[in-house]
Parts: structure tokens; C-alpha cells; sequence
């Protein structure tokens, strides 16, 4: 991780926290692998220094329960980002050369190809597919003097599962499924299996199957084992 984007992304966290929104967020996205460090403190995890990605997503699972009004983007603007305006909707993210900030809601009911507005945060979210398995199991991350919220390493790692086979890019693609790899290895090292079958039979058989689909396709034998064969004998 280079220093420059970890700083900045830090800057973000405090000033966020500084105006009491951070508990209305979950930091998701790969930068979550980065503070996942102290969860995985006692077992062989991920190379995080290799782990570089300009995007930093923020998910608001209820924005109607949006407490504090700031505006994000005059909030942010001294920092060098500006805010840039994505398809003829106009979804509105947040540029700078070292990070991309966005905002996501999970879909509801049949979706919606329009952006959520986030009228107290001077911004708008894209409503995207699956996301909800990732405010089902929410950890706190001690950050400095403040927490922030992440999903479970389980959710974060069966939900890249899914989303990888829905990658345009190759290289996206394989880097999610590599990192959900990574997790799981880490969390059956921890002794966590049993966990992992629970938060997995706990989601809808249609997307269980593209879990499994997934582990197929990483020819992750002994995973799928404990996932499918290990479901049955619990």
C-alpha cells in the first residue's frame, strides 16, 4: 500500500469521524483486506503492502437513517478531490490522483438504474446487487481512537465470490477471487469453520450457488468441501 494513498485514506476516516458519520457507513472494497490486518493478527494472512486499489466504497444500508448532515464533498475538497459526475444519470463520485470515493446502497426489490440520492451528505449512491449480505454481520475496527465498520471477513470473503464472475475486467476479477481465497484460508487457520458454513447456509440457495460456482471455478476443492459436504453433517 503506498503511503501517500493510506494517508489520505486515514485523512478521510477522521474527518468523517469528526462529523459523527462514520456509524452510518461500512467501509467495503478491497480496502477492507488492508484493515482486516489486526483481525488476522495470529495466523499467516494476506501480503497487504501488495494490495493497491484507488477506490475507496462506502456502504449505507438505511440512507433515510442518515443522522448528521455534512457535505462530503466540501468536506473533502481541500484534499485535492473533485467531484466528477458518472452516466447520463449522474452518479456522482469523488476523484483525486491517488482515490476514487463512492457511495453504494444495496438494491431493493426488482432495483433501480437511477442513483439514491444522500441529500445530507451532498452526494448520491449506486444501488447495487448482493450488497445486503454485507450488512448482515458488522465488526468494529479499532482505527487510531475511533471504529469503523467492516463486514465480517466472512461476508466480505463469500461476497467476492459472487461478484467476481461479474467482472468485465480479467485482472479485477481473478484479484477478488484471489482475495476471497485468501480469507477463507485465513478464517479455517483461525478455526472459524463453523462459522463460515453458518453465515453460508444463512443465504438464499440462488446465491449459495454462485458461491459454489465461484470455488469451482478457483478449484478450491477442500473449501467446497467444508461448505457443501460439511453443511449436510452439521
Amino acid at each position: 500500500m503506498e503511503k501517500k494513498q493510506s494517508d489520505l485514506c486515514f485523512e478521510i476516516l477522521r474527518r468523517f469521524h469528526k462529523e459523527n458519520i462514520l456509524d452510518d457507513l461500512i467501509l467495503i472494497g478491497s480496502w477492507c483486506i488492508y484493515f482486516y490486518k489486526d483481525y488476522f493478527d495470529n495466523v499467516p494472512y494476506i501480503d497487504r503492502a501488495a494490495i493497491r486499489t484507488r477506490d475507496i466504497d462506502f456502504l449505507i444500508d438505511k440512507p433515510a437513517r442518515i443522522k448528521h448532515a455534512v457535505n462530503i464533498p466540501e468536506l473533502l475538497k481541500d484534499l485535492g478531490f473533485v467531484t466528477i459526475l458518472k452516466g447520463r444519470e449522474g452518479y456522482v463520485k469523488l476523484d483525486h490522483p491517488d482515490l476514487m470515493l463512492e457511495f453504494l446502497v444495496p438494491e431493493k426489490g426488482k432495483g433501480t438504474d437511477k442513483p439514491v440520492p444522500l441529500t445530507k451528505l451532498g452526494m448520491n449512491a449506486v444501488a447495487l446487487r448482493f450488497l445486503s449480505m454485507l450488512t448482515e454481520n458488522v465488526i468494529k475496527i479499532k482505527i487510531e481512537d475511533f471504529d469503523i465498520s467492516m463486514p465480517h471477513p466472512i461476508n466480505f470473503a463469500l461476497h467476492k465470490l459472487i461478484i467476481f464472475q461479474r467482472r468485465f475486467k480479467e485482472e479485477k476479477a481473478i484479484k477478488d477471487r484471489s482475495a476471497a481465497v485468501d480469507i477463507l484460508k485465513a478464517l479455517i487457520e483461525k478455526g472459524e469453520e463453523a462459522s463460515i458454513r453458518e453465515v453460508f447456509n444463512s443465504m438464499i440457495p440462488k446465491w449459495q450457488k454462485k458461491v459454489i460456482k465461484g470455488l469451482r471455478e478457483a478449484k478450491e476443492k477442500d473449501i467446497l468441501n467444508l461448505l457443501t459436504v460439511g453443511a449436510s453433517t452439521a
